[in-house]
């Protein structure tokens, strides 16, 4: 998949001499994009057939950050995946190109015409846009699929407004269909199941290894401490069973695991921040500053307070027992 990224339209129009879209055009779907959920995944897949039938080249459009980080910081949805992690699962969908815009204030104030008219027909050549029928763009989020649709017929490119799934990818009926805001939900109520089902995969963290205050190792269960940034979503606190991917190893190197995500309520009040820790089942060696990823499986339980240690070191015991049998052990 090529990737072209653009701080403007001239920097995509000089990239794309080396991209596979040439006369024969392309197919595209447009959006934030964020976790590549099920959703997503039927739209592009429909977006690959269809430019398979025309024989141009399937593209998406999304954004260097998510628009409300623009629009309204003040609210912005913490996110599903980062950029870096967002092109991994767009590729993994086999597409031609990835258009990276980037999302800054004059873009907010871009009208939906105008996007359409500079990026869709000059830069992209498009034949067809698949979207979901909910699909909004433009300043005030005023584009649509009517929209797309009337521009369509003065510019020579069909639309296809995709219908909503929901998570078994049968037709949604009212507000159950698989969205990026469902997914954040679900996983901050806990409801992981139901996240991973929406997303079509296990629920993926990344981030470096870190020093942190090393209570695990003298319980007897160590702990790699997995930094994340606060713009990213964090499940609810509690136990989870997954695996820890080592990414500096070529192909990752995945561990089975104990995960905690929460505030260490037998150690710290309520005002500590929340951590994500990693105890591996085997033997994983030094992780120390090494980039890794934390896939969520299964919830376990809830975050818990203990009177003491000793407590606390029991039950983590039977935590690793119980990842084990729900990782399959």
């Amino acid at each position: 998949m090529d990737v072209i990224e653009s701080a403007g339209e001239a920097t995509i129009l000089e990239s794309l001499a080396a991209s596979p879209i040439n006369d024969a055009g392309s197919v595209v779907s447009i959006g934030a994009y964020d976790g590549v959920h099920l959703g997503h995944q039927i739209v592009l897949a429909a977006v690959r057939s269809r430019a398979l039938e025309l024989g141009a080249a399937s593209a998406v459009v999304t954004f260097d950050r998510h628009p409300a980080e623009v629009v309204r910081p003040e609210s912005a949805p913490r996110l599903l995946c980062d950029l870096d992690q967002k092109l991994a699962l767009l590729e993994a969908t086999g597409l031609d190109v990835a258009v990276v815009v980037r999302f800054d204030d004059e873009r907010a104030t871009e009208t939906a015409e105008h996007f359409v008219r500079s990026l869709l027909f000059d830069t992209l050549r498009t034949r067809s846009v698949i979207v979901g029928e909910d699909f909004h763009f433009g300043h005030r989020r005023q584009g649509n699929v009517a929209l797309l649709e009337e521009l369509g017929e003065e510019l020579g490119f069909e639309v296809r407004g995709h219908h909503l799934v929901a998570a078994d990818g049968s037709d949604a009926r009212d507000d159950a269909h698989v969205s990026s805001t469902a997914i954040r939900r679900a996983l901050v109520e806990g409801r992981l199941a139901d996240a991973n089902a929406m997303l079509g995969r296990p629920h993926q963290m990344f981030g470096p290894v870190v020093h942190g205050d090393e209570r695990g190792r003298t319980i007897g269960f160590p702990t790699a401490n997995v930094a994340i940034p606060d713009r990213m979503l964090m499940p609810a606190d509690g136990i989870y069973a997954g695996h820890l991917v080592d990414h500096s190893v070529a192909g990752g190197v995945v561990h089975p695991a104990a995960v905690y995500v929460g505030h260490r309520p037998t150690f710290y009040d309520n005002s500590a921040a929340t951590v994500l820790e990693v105890h591996c089942l085997d033997e994983p060696g030094d992780l120390y500053d090494r980039a890794v990823s934390v896939m969520f499986e299964h919830r376990l339980r809830g975050d818990e307070r203990f009177d003491g240690v000793d407590d606390l070191a029991a039950q983590l015991a039977l935590d690793c027992v119980a990842a084990s049998v729900a990782l399959g052990g």
